[in-house]
């Protein structure tokens, strides 16, 4: 499961933003794994409109309607949670959008969060450990955590 925030949404709409043909090419290769969480629609309806167009936003709409987004409704415990994950994080200002986007990712137990906005996500140990899409998919596979008793020996 990939959990999209509005900006990269708007990243995969948008094929002048410098993000775009990866998080297209991961949209496409995992598109029924992708979810948008239905607090994150009136902000990107609203910034498709301003920062894209209303020919933007009217494509956006066409596609929500025909299913090309899956729309995640949430859960009772996902507002709990983002309200949580905002006063236990209160110095990175983290919006309600953005702790929903978080929440559901935990409850989900995604493979990744799909966000441009690194500032609050990036910021907060999140249960399961989900990776940052696209800033961990530029850097390459994650390495796996070696144990002190993993390593090599000295010289070797």
């Amino acid at each position: 499961m990939i959990v999209a925030a509005s900006s990269a949404i708007l990243a995969l709409m948008d094929v002048g933003n410098p993000h775009h043909i990866l998080l297209r090419s991961a949209f496409r290769a995992d598109r029924e794994d992708w979810i948008i969480p239905s607090a994150a629609l009136p902000e990107l309806d609203y910034l498709s409109a301003k920062r894209l167009g209303p020919e933007a936003a009217a494509a956006l709409h066409a596609d929500l309607a025909d299913g090309r987004y899956v729309v995640q409704w949430g859960e009772p415990g996902d507002l709990e949670r983002a309200l949580e994950l905002g006063r236990a994080h209160s110095e990175l200002s983290l919006g309600l959008v953005d702790g929903i986007v978080m929440a559901m990712a935990e409850r989900l137990e995604a493979r990744a969060i799909a966000t441009l906005d690194l500032r609050g996500v990036a910021g907060v140990a999140l249960k399961g450990g989900p990776e940052i899409w696209p800033r961990d998919l530029e850097l390459g596979p994650l390495p796996t955590a070696r144990t002190p008793q993993s390593l090599p020996p000295a010289g070797a």
